[in-house]
């Protein structure tokens, strides 16, 4: 029975590991890098006011405009974030023409209304406002209102264009395609057909983008070259390589016995992390190699509360079954209320900064909870498993000496 027993754990063992040494090498393959470490270009633009650019959302509008070039640039996982009130960062990882990729970026929307024979209607100049609305089914539709110059024109295309289609193009990219139900004259129309409130909506910002067009002016532009980013990748996988076989030796020689089924919890709980960050698309950069080797302290940091907790039963005279799982229980609040500070301060960081430090944030905060799980249903699993093939009699085994068993 002892020897079942013994072959089982080495048999969850080996495939604990296995998993982890393939979870870490799809992550490796697939996961996401920032500009930091591949490379690319950095921007940042402040919007100002123009002539009818009005409206609280017209960084959303900005931003809208700007996701659509860079898309047309065929760049992977970008990164178009608000910054402040009234500006806009992206990171264009992989991109080394800096000046093409600002030509794109920075140029100004074109709007336009087309008819089914190519002939130009109107523009987003002429729109005043579009908008979210019902229709007569009570279903999610966009509404359009022209000012007057506008409203001349849309009425005479309806009427010349009547059961036939008029295609809105933003950039040379068709957006909707409705049909004309009605002759229109006062310059109010329904777009019909929109799908979901939230593609109504988009379909509505993208109009209003084009209606509206947002002057951009450039504070900053920096490049960061392939090598650099490389260099700085290499150096943090090698530093997070280093910092991880120092853990790992300390854990070993310190508890012995304890120390091997951490360094498995914490093998797993790497494995886990990496695989998280690849299933969420996350973008790693160097900020979130920092958070992710800060959570590798705080996932030592529980097994470490856990084994002291035990040890203290041990020398207490317990047998080594109870006193690992009144360890646990002893443990338990301590690396919660430990956690949940840490955790806390992530959300507030999350909150109230920007750019990479959310990535420092969002990388640390998945880390803290994997830890957590790992450290409490892993280590625990392994250990009793451990006790009951009796290989962990002696209290040697978890680095005490001198105390009986």
């Amino acid at each position: 029975m002892k020897n079942n027993r013994t072959l089982l754990l080495v048999l969850a063992v080996v495939l604990l590991l296995a998993l982890s040494a393939f979870t870490v090498d799809q992550a490796v393959k697939n996961l996401n890098l920032g500009l930091d470490l591949r490379g690319g270009v950095y921007i940042l633009y402040q919007a100002e006011e123009t002539g009818d650019a009005a409206g609280g959302d017209k960084i959303d509008r900005a931003i809208t405009i700007i996701r659509n070039r860079i898309d047309a640039l065929g760049v992977a996982n970008p990164v178009i974030q608000r910054e402040g009130a009234d500006r806009i960062r992206i990171d264009l990882p992989g991109i080394e023409d800096q000046r093409a990729a600002r030509e794109v970026i920075g140029r100004t929307a074109m709007l336009s209304f087309v008819g089914p024979d190519g002939e130009n209607i109107l523009t987003g100049a002429e729109l005043r406002s579009a908008g979210v609305t019902m229709d007569q089914f009570n279903r999610p539709a966009v509404s359009l209102d022209f000012n007057p110059e506008g409203r001349a024109k849309f009425a005479a295309a309806t009427e010349q264009f009547l059961g036939q289609i008029i295609y809105i193009y933003l950039d040379e990219e068709v957006i909707s395609a409705p049909t004309v139900e009605s002759i229109i004259t006062d310059g109010n129309a329904i777009i019909t057909g929109a799908g979901t409130m939230d593609e109504a909506a988009n379909l509505a910002l993208m109009l209003r983008s084009g209606a509206l067009p947002v002057r951009l002016v450039e504070l900053e532009t920096r490049g960061v070259g392939p090598q650099l980013g490389q260099d700085s990748m290499n150096r943090s996988v090698q530093a997070g390589v280093a910092g991880l076989l120092l853990v790992l030796l300390f854990m070993l020689v310190y508890y012995r016995g304890f120390g091997m089924v951490a360094n498995v919890s914490l093998i797993v709980y790497l494995a886990l992390v990496l695989g998280l960050l690849t299933a969420i698309n996350a973008t790693l950069t160097l900020f979130g190699i920092a958070g992710l080797i800060l959570s590798v302290g705080m996932a030592v940091d529980a097994n470490v509360i856990i084994f002291e907790r035990i040890k203290e039963e041990l020398r207490a005279g317990r047998t080594m079954r109870t006193s690992i799982e009144a360890g646990f229980q002893r443990a338990f609040r301590s690396i919660l209320d430990s956690n949940v500070t840490t955790l806390i301060a992530a959300a507030v960081l999350f909150s109230f900064a920007t750019g990479q430090v959310r990535g420092f944030a969002i990388t640390l905060s998945i880390g803290i909870l994997v830890s957590m799980s790992t450290a409490i249903l892993l280590t625990r699993f392994l250990m009793r498993q451990a006790v009951r093939a009796n290989l962990f009699r002696a209290p040697e085994n978890a680095g005490l000496k001198g105390v009986s068993k």
